[in-house]
């Protein structure tokens, strides 16, 4: 998409970074002191703070770059969670068996890859769109597949030159990027703010492709 720019946050100051999911649900108390529950929002959406990332002058001067080839809040960009960004438990290193994609069904070549999240009472299913280039294994049928398919890393989508057979389980592994913008137009650090310990909260803000 043109508003969005395939680079990737500087890592050294998003590996200082605070933040994760956040959900919109909404609360009403009844008369008998129960409440009703509703989930505004069908997908959670990150925030992070990068403030704590910054640790050396250059790191400012980097963020101020980055910023200004941004346009602020105008283009998107990629955003690696240090908590979250692999397709199995962190410190492990992820297989073609982590995830499942899909099911072949002899006819379907392309599968959106995505990270389930839970299993017995309400697993979520998260759509990765910003897969890390070269990251991605593949399994069919729990046999790893090293050929035979393509990974767009720009959205996530998985195409097979030949479709699976019907009812082969398709698998994947990968690492990841969170797509995200930045949550203001203005950037108010300064060298000497940063020096004296009080630079404001600086917040990117994932964005929904």
């Amino acid at each position: 998409m043109a508003s969005f720019h395939e680079v990737s946050f500087p890592f050294r100051v998003s590996n200082g970074s605070s933040g994760g999911p956040e959900r919109k649900t909404e609360i009403v108390d009844l008369n008998d002191g129960r409440e009703e529950r509703n989930a505004s929002w069908s997908n959670s959406r990150r925030k992070y703070n990068v403030t704590k990332g910054l640790r050396t002058a250059d790191d400012l001067y980097d963020l101020h770059v980055f910023f200004e080839e941004r346009r602020g809040r105008l283009y998107g960009f990629r955003f690696k969670d240090i908590t979250d960004f692999q397709s199995t438990r962190p410190g492990q290193k992820p297989t073609a068996l982590d995830q499942p994609i899909g099911t072949g069904d002899g006819a379907t070549k392309s599968f959106q890859l995505v990270k389930v999240y839970g299993a017995k009472f309400a697993p979520w299913t998260r759509k990765i769109t910003k897969p890390v280039a070269g990251s991605v294994s593949v399994a069919v049928g729990g046999g790893d597949r090293s050929s035979g398919w393509t990974v767009d890393a720009t959205t996530g989508l998985l195409t097979f030159d030949a479709a699976p057979a019907n009812g082969v389980a398709i698998t994947a592994g990968f690492e990841f990027d969170v797509p995200v913008r930045f949550n203001s137009d203005t950037l108010d650090a300064t060298l000497a703010s940063w020096r004296a310990g009080t630079l404001p909260d600086i917040e990117l803000i994932e964005i929904r492709l």
